[in-house]
Formats: C-alpha cells, structure tokens, sequence
C-alpha cells in the first residue's frame, strides 16, 4: 500500500503545473468522451467526471462548452489517441499517450524528440508491462466513512489502493473497472472532484542530478507537443530519493 500514492503526489503538480496545458488538454478528453458517449453528462459517466475535474482545476465554463461544440462539428476531424513507447536517456522508460488528428505529424514529432534528446523510441507494447495502468479517483471525504471500511467495500470494484490526501480520499482501481467505481461512488453520494487515467512504474530508478536534467529535457520537450496528453516514465522521483 502506497506505492501508488506516493509516486502520485509527487509528480501531480509537476504534470499539470502549466495552466494553458492542462485546458488543452481537458478540452481534447472533453471533445473525445462526447463523440464516443454523447452530450448529455447524465448518460455519459465519463464527460459528467471531466466537467468536475474542469471546475477543479478552474477551467473556465466557455472552454467546457467548446470542447463539448467541438464534437458535434460537422467540420470537426475525430483525434486518435495513440501511444508511444521508447527509452530516454540512460535507460528511463518513457511512456507517452497522445490525442491527434494527424498520426504522421505526431508520431514524426516523439520520433524526433527521442531522437534528438539522447532517446530511441520503440515498439507499440515494447514497454506496457513496466507500468500498470490505474484510474484515480479524488473524491471528497465524507462525515463517518471509516477509510478501511471504505476500501474493503471497494475492493469488489476492483478498487486496489486508497489514500488520506488533505480534505480528499485518493482512490486507486484497476484501468478495466473505471466504470464499475465510479458508478459506486455516484450511486452512494461521494462527491467525485475529478478522475484521471495514470500509469505507475512496477520499479523506479535512481538518476543522478545530472542524469535527471537530461531526462527532464526530454521529457519537458514531449509535453510541450500539443499533441501529447501526458508522458509517463520510470525515473525515481527526487523526492524518493
């Protein structure tokens, strides 16, 4: 227990700290979960969670209906999300998750930055099994909910980690049960604040201050690409260390 958290916690804000990044990139999942289950957040579980997660990170309303305006556009080009795998510099696994409507440009970008940065990009699966692919639901705590009871009523949900964090309880589950999660926490009054898709390194490494500026080039230069929607790795976090 907490190996999740802790790898969490210390890279969340690191992650989303560019305000402008974090809106582009809400408003791609926000376009893609109306076109794949519609416009009305009360059937569709997925855009109600994001519409929550924009408030909590205090995405403007007009940026939410935009994204939503955007999906039902006849003129609109579907984004395909594609991921790509490879080693940066010293042997860090680097995984990146990308929302696109031109695969060629994307794919010839990563390539590049790999390439330029002391990386090689690999192959598609190459590196999925260094990671284990986790939702993470922050909902708010509620008055006499026991944490343990909690999660031992989760773990048929597949619920697998929870954590303390402030005013929030931080659910972990397994990626496939999602669904199955969130409909539990709607179904018995928790207030989900937001909900986000993560990949947990199995193993993390240890990288010199030096190492860890070359790294961070890399993958600083991945998340500045309009077309990538986060960038995973299994580089010990310097607060690990």
């Amino acid at each position: 227990m907490g190996r999740a958290f802790e790898y969490r916690k210390a890279r969340k804000m690191k992650r989303w700290g560019n305000m402008a990044r974090v809106f582009t990139k809400l408003g791609k999942e926000i376009t893609i979960a109306v076109k794949t289950g519609g416009l009305d957040p009360e059937t569709n579980p997925r855009l109600r969670v994001l519409i929550q997660t924009s408030k909590k990170e205090n995405m403007p309303k007009e940026n939410v209906e935009r994204a939503i305006k955007k999906a039902s556009s006849k003129d609109f080009t579907d984004y395909k999300e594609m991921n790509y795998e490879g080693y940066g510099p010293y042997g860090i696994a680097i995984f990146v998750e990308t929302a696109t409507d031109n695969t060629t440009r994307t794919v010839a970008n990563v390539r590049s930055y790999f390439n330029k940065l002391g990386g090689s990009l690999g192959t598609t699966g190459s590196l999925e099994f260094l990671f284990d692919h986790k939702c993470v639901f922050h909902v708010a705590k509620k008055e006499g909910i026991s944490l343990e009871d909690l999660e031992l009523e989760l773990i048929d949900y597949g619920v697998d980690e929870l954590e303390e964090d402030e005013n929030e309880i931080v659910i972990y589950g397994e990626f496939a049960q999602n669904s199955n999660i969130q409909k539990y926490l709607e179904e018995n009054g928790f207030e989900i604040s937001s909900a986000e898709f993560e990949r947990i390194p199995n193993d993390t490494k240890s990288v010199t201050p030096e190492q860890r500026e070359q790294i961070e080039k890399l993958i600083d230069k991945l998340e500045d690409d309009e077309d990538v929607q986060n960038v995973f790795h299994n580089m010990k976090e310097e607060d690990e260390e």
